[in-house]
């Protein structure tokens, strides 16, 4: 199968500025995600998608390809995933190259290992999924099933749309939500569907110990101390 590593990366960040090329332990956070894609032997190709020019740079002399700049009306805050990736797949659509699915890697990941990649990539191959995505286990407190909406009378509803709720943690069935870490999605999906998920999703869990997503400034804290343990055990 043939397979579009994509990484985006805008320069805009308001919750940590210029966050995709801010050094964490000495290295732009973008090239965590960089190395694990250019060593991950299932992807036919990896591409940063960015506006700016200074990431963009430092991409090219980290050794991954950049070949566009991205509109700059496809990098704003309200701007979707899903626009972005199908500017990618339309980009090389019209150069005459297509390809199967895309496998979109966020810069706010780093901590993501190449086997785990290779193999999310491997069960998303296997599949007859339209996508895969990562997921980590919601604590049984957040569990849907113990979660509450307001209806038009001002009165709860449980949110699973159930008569009654579980009372017993042990019955409670697993759920799970996206972390941000790997997205994989047919190209076809995509562009035909308008969609980053279609109609059948299939999952992989990832390593409790690197569940690390970068949006706030205490979620980079967490990121400086998950490395600080790292080095403290090596």
């Amino acid at each position: 199968m043939k397979i579009l590593g994509l990484i985006p990366a805008r320069g805009g960040s308001k919750g940590i500025p210029r966050k995709n090329i801010k050094l964490l332990d000495g290295k732009p956070l973008i090239q965590y995600t960089i190395e694990v894609a250019q060593r991950a032997d299932k992807l036919s190709k990896v591409i940063v998608s960015s506006e700016d020019e200074e990431i963009l740079g430092i991409a090219k002399n980290l050794g991954v390809e950049t070949p566009f700049i991205r509109p700059k009306a496809l990098a704003l805050d309200n701007s979707s995933s899903l626009s972005v990736v199908q500017h990618a797949l339309n980009f090389y659509k019209e150069k005459g190259i297509n390809f199967d699915a895309v496998c979109l890697l966020q810069v706010t990941y780093p901590f993501r290992q190449v086997q785990f990649l290779n193999e999310a990539i491997d069960k998303f191959i296997a599949s007859e999924a339209d996508a895969l995505v990562s997921v980590s286990k919601i604590p049984h407190v957040y569990n849907p099933h113990w979660a509450f909406v307001a209806n038009d009378k001002g009165f709860l509803d449980i949110a699973t749309g159930d008569d009654e709720i579980i009372s017993r943690r042990q019955e409670l069935p697993v759920a799970y939500h996206r972390n941000g870490s790997i997205y994989i999605t047919k190209a076809s999906t995509v562009l035909e569907e308008n969609s980053l998920y279609g109609s059948k999703i299939t999952y992989i869990e990832s390593p409790s110990q690197v569940d690390v997503n970068i949006d706030t400034l205490e979620d980079w804290k967490a990121a400086e101390q998950y490395i600080a343990k790292r080095k403290q055990y090596k």
